[in-house]
């Protein structure tokens, strides 16, 4: 079922949106993501925060967050992009996926906007990322497609002030509403949640075809810096099979030069029978991701730093060591001779790259932007 009835709900103020179009039998359809939510009057898409009023789509979350933090880019994660700097991340309510193993379900999957407590204008989000010191600004936690007017303005006011605009998704988004969302982002990380269908339907209620267009868009159509995100989940995608597939797939369509990241699953939301996935796991999948002749695959959210470390691909020398999200070793040049390239060798490393790494490390530094609901 693709829509939520919400009775005595007063959109009245609501966002108008963009990409939907109206119905002969007098219902509208949300053309933002493949789902295609088709809504009466009154009714929300599955993601909540579109709904029907008055004969048309408006986001009912725009200005609202469910908090701000600032963060190690990192984490989110990137590790060709800005290195060692903090980010502003923040999220809405709701999501277009509803994938049973999520980790911010919380926010994710909440179907009330009390969970929004933080009312932030664009140009105020903007304005705290420059106080705070933060190079970039991160629409995260729940995904940032349902919510493509409010990201797109926040970008905006963010270049105004120098800012970087990163995303955080799934990719599960259409082709006319992906052209102007990534229009305005400088980076991105890209969920791949896995390479069958039947992960995507079973615990996604979603597709994986949509994802990879995502992927091949980025690459091919845009220059938008981005890295992939594989979480592993023991006895559902973690196969040598299917990493195997997959990493063959990236390499016959992104190249050897997209940063990819496994990471370990724990138990969560609607998924507490499986156990946590064991390292060794995610240190195979990074090997067969070398061997298939991915140039920075890494592993994640586990203490790994060798898994965690940036070489350069021709001469073997250590680019960047990482201890979590501490930078521990830096070899793409000096201060005031900063080239982005191995000093060993001299060898480009892809990536976006603006001077000496920043030093945030692994704090995690909540921010108060705007009033309270």
């Amino acid at each position: 079922m693709n829509q939520i009835n919400q009775k005595n709900d007063d959109l009245t103020g609501a966002f108008p949106g963009r990409y939907w179009h109206a119905l002969e039998d007098g219902r509208v359809q949300c053309d933002i993501c493949p789902r295609f939510c088709k809504l009466r009057d009154g009714q929300r898409g599955l993601c909540f925060v579109r709904a029907c009023h008055d004969g048309e789509i408006v986001l009912t979350t725009y200005g609202r967050s469910s908090g701000f933090c600032v963060d190690p880019i990192e984490k989110k994660p990137l590790n060709h992009f800005l290195p060692g700097t903090p980010v502003m991340s923040f999220g809405t309510a709701g999501c277009n996926l509803t994938c049973k193993f999520c980790q911010n379900w919380d926010i994710s999957k909440s179907r009330e906007l009390d969970r929004l407590q933080e009312k932030a204008s664009p140009e105020m989000i903007a304005e705290a990322a420059v106080k705070t010191g933060c190079r970039s600004v991160a629409v995260t936690y729940n995904d940032p497609v349902i919510f493509l007017e409010y990201a797109v303005d926040v970008a905006q006011a963010c270049h105004e002030r120098g800012i970087k605009m990163v995303a955080v998704t799934a990719g599960y988004i259409c082709e006319e509403p992906r052209a102007e969302f990534y229009r305005y982002m400088d980076a991105a990380n890209v969920d791949l949640k896995a390479f069958t269908e039947r992960f995507y339907k079973e615990l996604c209620s979603s597709s994986l075809a949509p994802v990879l267009e995502t992927l091949k868009y980025l690459k091919h159509e845009t220059d938008v810096w981005f890295e992939i995100t594989d979480l592993l989940i023991p006895g559902e995608n973690d196969s040598e099979a299917e990493i195997e597939e997959m990493t063959q797939w990236i390499m016959e369509n992104l190249g050897p030069d997209v940063p990819l990241h496994f990471s370990a699953f724990h138990p969560d939301w609607k998924m507490m029978d499986k156990e946590n996935t064991p390292l060794e796991t995610v240190v195979r999948a990074r090997r067969i991701a070398i061997k298939n002749g991915i140039r920075y695959a890494y592993t994640g959210n586990v203490h790994d730093p060798e898994g965690d470390a940036t070489t350069c691909h021709q001469c073997g020398d250590l680019l960047i060591g990482r201890d979590w999200y501490d930078i521990t070793a830096w070899a793409l040049g000096t201060e005031g001779n900063y080239t982005g390239n191995c000093t060993n060798c001299g060898t480009p490393v892809p990536g976006r790259f603006e001077g000496p790494p920043g030093d945030w490390g692994r704090k995690r530094q909540p921010v108060r932007i705007g009033a309270s609901s």
